[in-house]
Formats: C-alpha cells, structure tokens, sequence
C-alpha cells in the first residue's frame, strides 16, 4: 500500500510541473515548424510528401531555467504519404507567451534500438 501511495505522489509532482511549464507540443508550434524546416534544409524530408496531419509531437521534459523561461525537450515524428517516418528530437527554450525564446537543436534519431519494455 506504501508504494501505490509513493507513485501517486511522484505522478502528481510530475504533473503539476508539467501543469506549469509552457505547453509547446503541438505539430504547428515551434519546436516541430523549426524541425522540419532543419530537415528539409537536409534534404531528408519535403513539403509536398510530408503528412503534415500525421505530425506527432511528443514532450519528453521542460525544466524552468528562469523567470517564466523552461528549456523543453519534444520528440517530433513526421509522417510521409506512404507511411515513411523520420523522427527527431529538439531541445529549446519556451516561455508562457511564446514557444520560440531561442533556436531549435535538432538531431536526428537515426535507429530505434528496442523497447525497454521488450
């Protein structure tokens, strides 16, 4: 019983920061916009393939950094019209009035290695 009690708090203590952080993981918001303009800038992905309806955005972590400033963490995956993926992870800053307090670090995420739950 300890434990259930232990993991509801650490849930709600997860959540509350995210509650408070920017939220910044939409397919039309900075993080995701900038990656793809990276990755067409690269050759790896154009505008008349991409599905931009099967844009998944992801947050992994925010953690705030300064008055109302958080660096965030998305994984961004962009899907083509014959369901090819390529998926990045970016890292910027954010605040509560805007998503692009900075540039977007963006790498590539060349092999999935396995699950951890395999």
């Amino acid at each position: 019983m300890r434990l259930s009690k232990y993991l509801f708090l650490m849930l709600a203590v997860v959540q509350t920061a995210f509650a408070v952080s920017p939220d910044c993981s939409h397919p039309g918001d900075w993080a995701a916009k900038m990656a793809f303009v990276h990755l067409k800038n690269a050759g790896l992905v154009n505008s008349e393939t991409n599905d931009f309806s099967k844009t998944k955005v992801i947050r992994l972590a925010s953690e705030k950094t300064g008055k109302d400033l958080y660096r965030q963490i998305h994984k961004v995956i962009f899907t083509d019209k014959l369901g090819n993926t390529i998926e990045v992870i970016t890292v910027n800053d954010a605040s509560q009035e805007e998503c692009s307090m900075g540039g977007v670090k963006v790498f590539v995420v060349s092999k999935d290695l396995g699950d951890l739950n395999e």
